[in-house]
């Protein structure tokens, strides 16, 4: 099983492409190569190939990256299941993952993120929590973004590791971690690959 995530660049003209492109190709480097893994189409649409474990965690990661910037978000539906043909480029590739993460994408309404994968009661548990997250997802300033950003790419770092990296305080870290719902993300990420194994 592989996952795919399929995703847009919410009100990518409030902001010049040459700020956003950046951010988003360094998120998309993390999981892979372009274009096997990855692509960006028609301006300011993505696809990314990745493993179901990865799957919800880079996803949030592509939305902490992405709001770095003001009034700019991003929209990604995850599709899980299987790859039944593999080409050089991603968006030529095809499989029940790759349509599962576009009908799940045509189905976004007002959630930035959405799941759809072969077990409903599974997606069920999992866009229960991801609408709750994104409550306070979707309100993540740029300040917050870029810690949580930081606290993603580097596990292994406490507070006070990030906070020199970020030149601010451990207090300034603290403080946004709880504002960002660190915690409760983490858990929902733990929860999401328990819930995964059962599939």
């Amino acid at each position: 099983m592989i996952a795919v995530i399929t995703g847009d660049i919410k009100n990518s003209t409030e902001q010049n492409a040459s700020k956003w492109l950046p951010l988003l190709k360094e998120a998309l480097n993390h999981y892979g190569n372009e274009p096997s893994a990855w692509e960006i189409y028609r301006g300011d649409s993505f696809q990314l190939e990745t493993t179901p474990e990865k799957a919800l965690k880079a996803s949030i990661h592509i939305k902490a990256c992405i709001k770095q910037l003001r009034n700019i978000d991003v929209r990604m539906a995850i599709g899980l299941g299987e790859k039944t043909y593999q080409a050089e480029k991603i968006t030529e590739s095809n499989g029940e993952a790759f349509v599962n993460s576009g009908k799940c994408f045509e189905g976004l309404k007002k959630q930035t993120l959405a799941l759809k994968s072969p077990d409903e009661k599974f997606d069920r548990h999992i866009n229960l929590l991801l609408g709750l997250a994104l409550l306070t997802m979707d309100h993540w300033t740029p300040a917050i973004s870029k810690t949580v950003k930081h606290a993603l790419e580097n596990p292994k770092m406490n507070q006070r590791e990030l906070a020199s990296i970020l030149n601010k305080s451990q207090g300034n870290i603290s403080e946004e971690l709880n504002k960002a719902g660190f915690d409760e993300i983490q858990k929902m990420i733990q929860f999401y690959s328990i819930q995964l194994e059962k599939l």
